[in-house]
């Protein structure tokens, strides 16, 4: 039997071959072409964009509200990427603080490829008898490019609900989960339980059991039931930790110009950083491959629920899903790196097992230091109470997107859903017994091959986007006059 070990290695062989250059200079290529076309929409059109987000139309098809959708679409984004995944990109053994810089610059670019996602999604979707939204790339590959291409929608299909099961949506969510909720209640893995042939904290074991049974009662509700759950969790909790980072930063602000200088020195330097050599090139795949990880720009998957939207303007709600990757990596992953680099715990040692720290641990780390004038519980307790929530949310997120993939794979074979269903379900019971980095890997990877065929179909598609951009602002000026 193939052992752990020689799995790892399978895995990370195949992900330095997904990730590796040709694919990250086409994300940001794309990014940059689109960013080029559509003439600094980011910045230019980020305002509007802004005011959008909380002023919902009210005519339009559709099933649920811009700012639910949108709200739905963060769901599946601020999660463990945003807390687990920076401190995986920042870590010593990984990127180096210098990936956050390059996750910045993915996030510029993918602001403009997000646009592009959400215009079409709109533009493409089809409308059901039963007055359902149904969008996304498998949607645009088909009706945009046409019949010949519905392979490559299938193709996206078919990745898009591997990466719900086996990557974003169940393994490193929960995992994140059941990591964050043992590492408060039994750090020190006293209270263990043998499953699988290995030792796991009751901690893990009751947090994943009780995850997998509160996400099964919200999935069956559907995009109506997601989106309510979203709308309310998501805007509270992204508050409270952008509001509890920021404090962090506050009290520690005389160690904000050594973290910034560090941050650039890193990014473009190939000098030991704390005695490990960590080549550019390595800060630039994780920046970038977290990045996308985090906002998912360009992976295809938030156009699956703004299809859903309530909206009568492609234009329009492509601003609004904009604001998605704004907020999820310029705001929210900023903030956890920020922390991160700080104070120092992309390096920490952890004094159990005598190596660095590993996922939330290093987060967690960075917050008991920052708030070193508090008990070590309380900063602790926050930012577990923010990672179950922002993973939960996204693990709700992901199913609907998994089972619209699946949907249009198998031509809408109603018993195939349920099954798919049934195997989500399954996954995020079984996500805490994976080992961290083999979670991170298999994301990574199906990652990567989700986005090929939906970039393929923006660039495809970018002189309707470009076209349509210019004749709705043109409108809106005629209207203004």
């Amino acid at each position: 039997m193939m052992s752990f070990e020689k799995i790892e290695n399978i895995l990370n062989s195949i992900d330095e071959f997904v990730w590796g250059i040709p694919l990250i200079v086409l994300i940001i290529s794309v990014g940059i072409y689109l960013t080029i076309r559509l003439r600094l929409m980011q910045l230019i059109r980020l305002p509007k964009a802004l005011k959008y987000m909380f002023s919902n139309e009210e005519k339009g098809e559709g099933e649920i509200s811009s700012f639910a959708a949108l709200c739905t679409a963060l769901s599946s984004t601020i999660g463990t990427g945003n807390i687990v995944g920076v401190a995986t990109a920042v870590g010593i053994l990984s990127g180096g603080p210098g990936a956050l810089l390059w996750m910045w610059v993915a996030a510029f670019f993918g602001m403009a490829t997000k646009f592009s996602e959400g215009f079409l999604a709109i533009k493409y979707r089809k409308i059901d008898k039963n007055g359902h939204a149904l969008g996304g790339p498998f949607y645009y590959i088909e009706k945009g490019m046409g019949a010949k291409w519905k392979w490559l929608a299938k193709v996206f299909a078919f990745f898009g609900a591997c990466v719900g099961i086996f990557g974003i949506g169940t393994f490193s969510q929960i995992n994140g989960i059941s990591s964050a909720v043992q590492n408060f209640f039994d750090p020190e893995r006293a209270h263990t339980i043998s499953i699988f042939g290995s030792q796991y904290t009751w901690a893990v074991v009751v947090s994943g059991l009780l995850v997998t049974v509160c996400a099964g009662l919200v999935i069956i509700g559907g995009i109506k039931r997601i989106s309510g759950v979203s709308q309310i969790v998501v805007p509270f909790m992204a508050c409270v930790y952008i509001i509890s980072c920021l404090i962090l930063i506050f009290v520690n602000v005389e160690k904000l110009p050594h973290a910034v200088a560090t941050i650039l020195k890193s990014a473009f330097d190939f000098k030991a950083v704390a005695g490990g050599t960590i080549p550019m090139f390595m800060a630039i795949r994780m920046g970038v491959a977290r990045g996308i990880f985090s906002n998912e720009s360009g992976l295809g998957s938030a156009p699956i629920a703004v299809a859903a939207a309530k909206t009568k303007e492609p234009v329009r709600q492509g601003l609004v899903s904009m604001c998605g990757t704004f907020i999820d990596t310029i705001i929210v992953c900023t903030m956890t790196g920020m922390a991160i680099i700080m104070m120092g715990s992309y390096e920490a040692i952890n004094p159990v097992t005598g190596k660095p720290f590993e996922g939330v641990e290093v987060t967690t780390h960075a917050f008991q230091q920052g708030y070193s004038f508090l008990p070590e519980k309380i900063p602790a307790f926050v930012l577990m109470v923010c990672l179950v929530f922002f993973a939960f949310t996204t693990i709700l997120g992901w199913n609907y997107y998994g089972e619209r993939c699946f949907e249009y794979l198998t031509n809408g074979n109603k018993r195939a859903v349920k099954t798919y269903r049934c195997l989500y379900i399954l996954a995020v019971f079984i996500g805490p017994y994976m080992t961290v980095s083999a979670v991170w890997t298999v994301a990574d990877i199906f990652n990567g091959m989700m986005a090929l065929p939906n970039l393929i179909a923006i660039v495809a598609l970018s002189g309707i986007i470009v076209t349509e951009t210019k004749d709705y602002f043109k409108r809106l000026k005629t209207e203004n006059k």
